[in-house]
């Protein structure tokens, strides 16, 4: 696959685009002026394998939080800012590893220098965030609705109002909640520049219609080698986010880590294929790794081991018990009830080995 070139943005310790790793974002549903309920979400998403997390700054109180949470949240932080760009102000000085913005809605061309020569002093990056539902009325004018080629030319538009005050440490995003609009849109943008690119498609719904509508759109991007941060946006626990997004990462070869490969029920199978696959996806979650391993699980032992030939290891269940396999050669025998336990100790031994 080749990967689209891109700028290097740092963001607190992560930096994305330049051909680091997409970083996972996600973000937080509490109400950011609760300091202690606002960090405990930041810690439950960092523990979940989230990069870089974002919360509201949308009051005073909200902006008053922002030095304790930079202090003890041990991950990047992003303060979402929409009209009032004081707000941007207070966040950056109070230590932001980055702003999130749609100038449509910061206001005047003053305020939009006071918040590019306050980063540029500050050496922090912003995000222009542009989404189908706050696009400029002269766009909506020009194009009759929000499409791909208005939400690229709001982007571009954003981004040279901040170039004309020296200041191109951006990121730039272009979501809808229409899964091919915001490919369109994606693709246009990364023809037209050199900015790392968030992905996201935004107001997907809840968990199952936001996680297919997310891979659809992600994946078609970063299957492209467009794309250098996500976030897959659900009506859900942020927590799932933070999962679906590792999922499709994978899935398009763009992270590395455990890769569970298990087949689809049929009449040949002999073991409770859904709860050992459902138990071991569990246990693989909590397990952080940078080795790229495949695990199998596979129904009945017809063709598993065949099928599923380049897993590092794998089990294909029989009546009351199991082969494993190693590259699609098997090397024993074990009771069904030891399946899980078994792939657990034979992934560890992957993980710890040299």
């Amino acid at each position: 696959m080749k990967l689209r070139s891109s700028k290097s943005v740092k963001i607190g310790s992560v930096t994305i685009g330049g051909g680091n790793p997409v970083a996972i974002q996600s973000m937080t549903n509490t109400k950011t002026a609760d300091k202690e309920a606002t960090l405990a979400q930041i810690a439950r998403l960092r523990d979940a394998g989230c990069d870089i997390v974002r919360f509201t700054v949308n009051t005073p109180e909200a902006a008053a939080s922002v030095p304790y949470l930079v202090e003890h949240a041990g991950i990047p932080l992003v303060a979402d800012i929409h009209f009032d760009y004081k707000l941007a102000l207070a966040a950056a000085d109070a230590g932001i590893s980055k702003l999130r913005i749609n100038p449509g809605n910061i206001g005047e061309e003053d305020r939009i220098r006071a918040v590019a020569v306050k980063c540029r002093e500050k050496n922090i990056p912003i995000r222009i965030g542009i989404n189908g539902g706050s696009l400029e009325k002269g766009l909506l004018a020009k194009y009759g609705s929000p499409t791909a080629e208005a939400l690229c030319e709001s982007a571009l538009n954003a981004a040279a109002a901040f170039e004309k005050y020296d200041f191109d440490n951006l990121v730039l995003s272009v979501k809808s909640s229409s899964v091919q609009t915001m490919i369109e849109a994606n693709r246009l943008l990364a023809e037209k520049c050199d900015y790392p690119l968030h992905l996201g498609v935004t107001e997907t719904g809840t968990s199952r219609t936001g996680i297919v509508k997310s891979a659809v759109g992600i994946g078609a991007l970063l299957c492209d080698g467009i794309g250098d941060t996500v976030r897959v946006s659900l009506t859900a626990d942020p927590i799932e986010e933070v999962a679906a997004a590792k999922e499709i990462l994978r899935a398009c070869g763009r992270r590395t880590g455990i890769n569970l490969v298990s087949c689809p029920t049929c009449g040949r199978t002999e073991i409770n294929l859904i709860s050992y696959a459902e138990k071991l996806q569990k246990e693989i979650e909590k397990i952080r790794t940078d080795k790229p391993i495949t695990v199998a699980l596979m129904g009945c032992v017809v063709n598993g081991p065949g099928e599923a030939r380049e897993a590092d290891v794998g089990v294909a269940g029989g009546k009351g018990e199991a082969v494993l396999f190693r590259k699609g050669v098997i090397v024993g025998k074990l009771p069904e009830s030891e399946i899980v336990p078994t792939l657990l100790r034979e992934i560890k031994l992957l993980t710890e080995s040299v």
